[in-house]
Protein backbone atom coordinates (compact mmCIF):
# COMPACT_ATOMS: atom_id res chain seq x y z
CA UNK A 1 0.00 0.00 0.00
CA UNK A 2 2.63 2.37 -0.80
CA UNK A 3 0.42 4.66 -3.11
CA UNK A 4 -2.23 5.43 -1.16
CA UNK A 5 -3.53 8.93 0.01
CA UNK A 6 -2.82 10.17 3.47
CA UNK A 7 -2.14 12.90 5.83
CA UNK A 8 1.09 14.27 6.90
CA UNK A 9 0.18 14.50 10.55
CA UNK A 10 -1.30 10.87 9.89
CA UNK A 11 2.80 9.04 10.11
CA UNK A 12 4.94 8.04 12.63
CA UNK A 13 7.68 10.38 10.89
CA UNK A 14 10.11 12.42 12.67
CA UNK A 15 8.77 15.56 9.79
CA UNK A 16 5.21 14.76 11.51
CA UNK A 17 6.28 14.47 14.99
CA UNK A 18 7.67 17.76 15.05
CA UNK A 19 5.07 19.29 13.19
CA UNK A 20 2.52 18.11 15.94
CA UNK A 21 1.89 19.94 18.66
CA UNK A 22 2.60 17.96 22.28
CA UNK A 23 -0.07 19.42 23.74
CA UNK A 24 -2.64 18.23 21.09
CA UNK A 25 -2.14 14.58 22.15
CA UNK A 26 -4.53 13.12 24.98
CA UNK A 27 -2.48 10.55 27.57
CA UNK A 28 -5.87 8.36 28.24
CA UNK A 29 -3.05 5.99 30.38
CA UNK A 30 -1.01 7.70 33.22
CA UNK A 31 1.20 4.79 33.66
CA UNK A 32 0.53 4.88 37.25
CA UNK A 33 -3.11 3.12 37.90
CA UNK A 34 -6.12 1.96 35.48
CA UNK A 35 -8.03 4.77 36.28
CA UNK A 36 -10.46 6.06 33.60
CA UNK A 37 -10.72 2.65 32.22
CA UNK A 38 -13.54 0.25 32.52
CA UNK A 39 -12.66 -3.70 32.70
CA UNK A 40 -15.45 -6.45 30.87
CA UNK A 41 -14.11 -10.22 30.95
CA UNK A 42 -16.40 -12.35 30.00
CA UNK A 43 -18.98 -14.34 32.91
CA UNK A 44 -17.76 -11.69 35.15
CA UNK A 45 -19.20 -8.19 36.40
CA UNK A 46 -18.20 -4.92 34.83
CA UNK A 47 -15.00 -3.89 36.81
CA UNK A 48 -14.41 -7.05 38.11
CA UNK A 49 -10.48 -7.33 37.35
CA UNK A 50 -10.71 -11.37 37.41
CA UNK A 51 -7.05 -12.87 38.67
CA UNK A 52 -5.69 -9.22 37.91
CA UNK A 53 -6.00 -9.72 34.90
CA UNK A 54 -5.07 -6.06 33.55
CA UNK A 55 -2.35 -4.01 35.69
CA UNK A 56 -0.01 -1.66 36.06
CA UNK A 57 3.63 -2.34 36.92
CA UNK A 58 6.87 0.24 35.68
CA UNK A 59 4.19 2.65 33.75
CA UNK A 60 2.87 -0.18 31.43
CA UNK A 61 -0.55 -1.43 31.05
CA UNK A 62 -0.02 -5.34 31.20
CA UNK A 63 -2.32 -7.95 30.60
CA UNK A 64 -0.99 -10.91 32.39
CA UNK A 65 -2.07 -14.58 33.51
CA UNK A 66 -0.01 -15.53 36.41
CA UNK A 67 -2.38 -16.25 38.36
CA UNK A 68 -4.29 -18.56 36.11
CA UNK A 69 -4.70 -22.49 35.86
CA UNK A 70 -6.63 -22.16 32.45
CA UNK A 71 -7.74 -20.03 30.32
CA UNK A 72 -11.04 -20.95 30.53
CA UNK A 73 -12.40 -18.37 27.75
CA UNK A 74 -12.15 -15.99 29.97
CA UNK A 75 -11.81 -13.14 27.30
CA UNK A 76 -11.68 -9.54 28.12
CA UNK A 77 -11.27 -6.08 27.42
CA UNK A 78 -10.21 -2.89 29.09
CA UNK A 79 -12.35 0.05 27.47
CA UNK A 80 -11.23 4.02 27.82
CA UNK A 81 -13.63 5.75 29.34
CA UNK A 82 -14.66 8.69 26.45
CA UNK A 83 -16.38 7.53 23.10
CA UNK A 84 -14.32 9.48 19.79
CA UNK A 85 -15.30 9.72 16.58
CA UNK A 86 -12.45 11.22 14.58
CA UNK A 87 -9.09 10.74 16.03
CA UNK A 88 -5.81 9.37 16.13
CA UNK A 89 -4.43 6.41 18.85
CA UNK A 90 -1.24 5.71 19.16
CA UNK A 91 1.13 3.48 21.66
CA UNK A 92 3.60 0.77 21.79
CA UNK A 93 3.21 -2.90 22.17
CA UNK A 94 4.92 -6.16 22.77
CA UNK A 95 4.01 -9.81 23.65
CA UNK A 96 6.16 -11.53 26.66
CA UNK A 97 6.45 -14.90 27.32
CA UNK A 98 4.59 -18.02 26.59
CA UNK A 99 0.29 -18.48 26.18
CA UNK A 100 -1.64 -19.50 29.04
CA UNK A 101 -2.56 -23.16 29.05
CA UNK A 102 -6.05 -23.60 28.05
CA UNK A 103 -5.61 -20.55 25.15
CA UNK A 104 -7.00 -21.45 21.34
CA UNK A 105 -3.69 -21.87 19.13
CA UNK A 106 -5.19 -19.28 17.09
CA UNK A 107 -4.28 -16.81 19.87
CA UNK A 108 -0.69 -17.65 20.48
CA UNK A 109 0.99 -13.93 20.55
CA UNK A 110 -2.47 -12.16 19.34
CA UNK A 111 -4.32 -9.51 20.75
CA UNK A 112 -5.96 -6.12 19.21
CA UNK A 113 -7.13 -2.53 19.93
CA UNK A 114 -11.10 -2.29 19.59
CA UNK A 115 -12.20 1.06 17.81
CA UNK A 116 -15.57 2.02 17.64
CA UNK A 117 -16.17 -0.59 19.87
CA UNK A 118 -19.74 -1.04 22.15
CA UNK A 119 -19.31 0.19 25.51
CA UNK A 120 -18.00 -2.04 28.46
CA UNK A 121 -21.36 -1.59 30.08
CA UNK A 122 -23.56 -2.86 26.90
CA UNK A 123 -22.25 -6.01 27.08
CA UNK A 124 -23.97 -8.93 28.29
CA UNK A 125 -22.53 -10.86 30.74
CA UNK A 126 -21.16 -14.22 28.84
CA UNK A 127 -20.21 -11.89 25.79
CA UNK A 128 -16.50 -12.68 24.88
CA UNK A 129 -15.83 -10.19 22.26
CA UNK A 130 -17.43 -6.32 21.79
CA UNK A 131 -19.09 -5.28 18.64
CA UNK A 132 -16.08 -3.09 17.21
CA UNK A 133 -13.45 -3.17 14.70
CA UNK A 134 -10.57 -4.58 15.54
CA UNK A 135 -6.61 -3.81 14.73
CA UNK A 136 -5.19 -7.07 15.34
CA UNK A 137 -2.43 -7.60 16.77
CA UNK A 138 -0.06 -10.56 15.88
CA UNK A 139 3.40 -11.41 16.99
CA UNK A 140 5.54 -13.47 15.10
CA UNK A 141 6.25 -17.13 15.73
CA UNK A 142 9.76 -17.59 14.00
CA UNK A 143 7.89 -19.69 11.57
CA UNK A 144 7.97 -17.23 8.62
CA UNK A 145 5.27 -14.24 7.37
CA UNK A 146 2.50 -13.35 9.86
CA UNK A 147 0.98 -9.75 9.55
CA UNK A 148 0.24 -7.54 12.65
CA UNK A 149 -2.33 -4.40 12.34
CA UNK A 150 -4.90 -6.34 10.23
CA UNK A 151 -8.57 -5.75 10.57
CA UNK A 152 -10.87 -8.30 12.27
CA UNK A 153 -14.74 -7.66 12.53
CA UNK A 154 -16.61 -8.81 15.36
CA UNK A 155 -20.03 -7.95 14.59
CA UNK A 156 -19.06 -5.44 11.72
CA UNK A 157 -18.29 -5.06 8.26
CA UNK A 158 -16.03 -2.69 5.96
CA UNK A 159 -15.71 -2.02 2.22
CA UNK A 160 -12.13 -1.73 0.57
CA UNK A 161 -11.38 -0.69 -2.84
CA UNK A 162 -14.99 0.15 -3.21
CA UNK A 163 -16.19 -3.45 -2.41
CA UNK A 164 -17.75 -4.82 0.63
CA UNK A 165 -15.67 -7.48 2.48
CA UNK A 166 -17.47 -9.26 5.25
CA UNK A 167 -15.08 -12.16 5.92
CA UNK A 168 -14.01 -11.93 9.70
CA UNK A 169 -10.39 -10.87 9.45
CA UNK A 170 -8.68 -9.22 6.57
CA UNK A 171 -4.79 -9.92 6.37
CA UNK A 172 -2.50 -6.54 6.05
CA UNK A 173 0.83 -6.07 4.70
CA UNK A 174 2.92 -5.42 7.74
CA UNK A 175 6.33 -6.72 8.46
CA UNK A 176 6.91 -9.75 10.85
CA UNK A 177 7.42 -8.63 14.40
CA UNK A 178 9.37 -11.76 16.54
CA UNK A 179 10.16 -12.30 19.81
CA UNK A 180 9.29 -9.56 22.53
CA UNK A 181 10.51 -6.38 20.69
CA UNK A 182 8.16 -2.98 21.15
CA UNK A 183 6.57 -2.34 18.10
CA UNK A 184 4.80 1.22 17.59
CA UNK A 185 0.97 1.21 16.29
CA UNK A 186 -1.55 3.95 15.12
CA UNK A 187 -5.36 3.68 14.21
CA UNK A 188 -6.28 6.73 11.84
CA UNK A 189 -10.00 7.03 12.42
CA UNK A 190 -12.18 9.47 10.60
CA UNK A 191 -15.92 8.11 11.68
CA UNK A 192 -17.38 5.85 9.58
CA UNK A 193 -15.57 7.34 5.88
CA UNK A 194 -12.27 6.02 6.44
CA UNK A 195 -9.49 3.82 9.16
CA UNK A 196 -5.51 3.16 8.28
CA UNK A 197 -3.76 1.14 10.23
CA UNK A 198 -0.23 1.85 11.27
CA UNK A 199 2.68 -0.36 12.11
CA UNK A 200 6.13 1.23 12.72
CA UNK A 201 5.11 4.50 10.34
CA UNK A 202 4.18 2.36 7.56
CA UNK A 203 0.49 2.46 6.40
CA UNK A 204 -0.37 -1.55 6.28
CA UNK A 205 -3.85 -1.49 5.96
CA UNK A 206 -7.00 1.05 4.88
CA UNK A 207 -10.64 0.26 5.02
CA UNK A 208 -13.91 1.97 4.53
CA UNK A 209 -17.53 2.48 5.21
CA UNK A 210 -17.66 0.75 8.31
CA UNK A 211 -21.11 -0.33 9.22
CA UNK A 212 -22.67 -2.29 11.57
CA UNK A 213 -23.03 -6.28 10.40
CA UNK A 214 -21.21 -9.46 9.02
CA UNK A 215 -22.34 -11.46 11.92
CA UNK A 216 -24.06 -11.92 15.09
CA UNK A 217 -23.93 -15.08 16.58
CA UNK A 218 -20.75 -17.64 17.70
CA UNK A 219 -19.50 -20.12 14.75
CA UNK A 220 -18.15 -22.14 17.38
CA UNK A 221 -14.35 -21.05 16.46
CA UNK A 222 -14.44 -17.68 18.84
CA UNK A 223 -14.95 -15.08 16.24
CA UNK A 224 -17.93 -12.40 16.20
CA UNK A 225 -19.82 -11.25 19.71
CA UNK A 226 -19.75 -14.86 20.62
CA UNK A 227 -22.06 -15.50 23.85
CA UNK A 228 -24.15 -12.19 23.30
CA UNK A 229 -27.99 -13.28 24.73
CA UNK A 230 -30.64 -13.43 22.26
CA UNK A 231 -32.27 -10.17 23.09
CA UNK A 232 -28.80 -8.35 22.26
CA UNK A 233 -28.22 -10.10 19.30
CA UNK A 234 -31.46 -9.13 18.09
CA UNK A 235 -30.99 -5.46 18.95
CA UNK A 236 -28.15 -5.06 16.88
CA UNK A 237 -29.40 -7.09 13.97
CA UNK A 238 -32.32 -4.05 13.52
CA UNK A 239 -29.00 -2.16 13.17
CA UNK A 240 -27.72 -4.50 10.11
CA UNK A 241 -25.59 -2.42 7.68
CA UNK A 242 -26.21 0.80 10.01
CA UNK A 243 -23.08 3.08 9.54
CA UNK A 244 -20.39 2.55 12.41
CA UNK A 245 -19.36 6.37 13.53
CA UNK A 246 -18.41 6.16 16.80
CA UNK A 247 -17.54 4.30 19.49
CA UNK A 248 -15.10 3.09 22.55
CA UNK A 249 -11.34 2.41 22.10
CA UNK A 250 -10.53 -1.21 24.27
CA UNK A 251 -7.21 -2.90 24.73
CA UNK A 252 -7.95 -6.84 24.58
CA UNK A 253 -6.81 -9.88 26.83
CA UNK A 254 -7.22 -13.14 24.79
CA UNK A 255 -4.59 -15.60 26.74
CA UNK A 256 -1.22 -14.34 25.57
CA UNK A 257 0.55 -11.89 27.57
CA UNK A 258 1.29 -8.64 26.16
CA UNK A 259 2.05 -5.34 27.67
CA UNK A 260 1.31 -1.27 26.10
CA UNK A 261 2.68 2.16 26.77
CA UNK A 262 2.60 5.84 25.70
CA UNK A 263 -1.28 5.17 24.99
CA UNK A 264 -2.22 8.68 23.77
CA UNK A 265 -5.04 10.44 21.50
CA UNK A 266 -5.58 12.89 19.14
CA UNK A 267 -9.07 14.34 18.58
CA UNK A 268 -9.73 15.12 15.33
CA UNK A 269 -13.31 16.14 15.68
CA UNK A 270 -14.11 19.05 14.24
CA UNK A 271 -11.10 18.94 11.49
CA UNK A 272 -12.84 17.10 8.68
CA UNK A 273 -15.69 17.62 6.48
CA UNK A 274 -17.94 14.92 8.16
CA UNK A 275 -20.41 14.97 4.84
CA UNK A 276 -17.70 13.44 2.63
CA UNK A 277 -18.30 11.02 1.07
CA UNK A 278 -14.92 9.24 0.61
CA UNK A 279 -11.77 10.01 2.53
CA UNK A 280 -10.26 11.53 -0.48
CA UNK A 281 -13.40 14.73 -0.31
CA UNK A 282 -11.81 15.60 3.32
CA UNK A 283 -10.61 18.73 4.05
CA UNK A 284 -9.10 21.05 7.10
CA UNK A 285 -11.48 22.99 8.11
CA UNK A 286 -9.98 24.11 11.53
CA UNK A 287 -6.97 26.70 12.76
CA UNK A 288 -6.23 24.43 15.66
CA UNK A 289 -2.91 23.03 15.50
CA UNK A 290 -4.16 19.38 15.74
CA UNK A 291 -5.72 19.91 11.76
CA UNK A 292 -3.17 21.82 10.13
CA UNK A 293 -2.02 19.69 7.96
CA UNK A 294 -3.02 18.78 4.70
CA UNK A 295 -2.89 15.60 2.81
CA UNK A 296 -0.35 13.95 0.01
CA UNK A 297 0.37 10.86 -2.05
CA UNK A 298 3.25 9.34 -0.85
Amino acid sequence: MKNIIIFLLFSNSTFAQKKADKKDWITIFNGKDLSGWDIKISGQPLNDNYKNTFRVENGMMRVMYDQYQNFEEKYGHIYYKKPYSYYIVRFKYRFQGNQTPGGASWNVRNSGIMLHSQSAQSLTFNQTFPLSLEMQLLGGLGKGERHTGNLCSPGTQAYMQGSLRPVHCIDSDSKTYDGDQWVNAEAIVLGDSVVHHVINGDTVLTYNKTQIGGGFVDDKQGWGIAKMDDAAIEAWKKKDGTALKTGYIALQAESHPIDFKNIEILNLEGCTDPKALSYKSYFIKSNKSACRYKKRKV
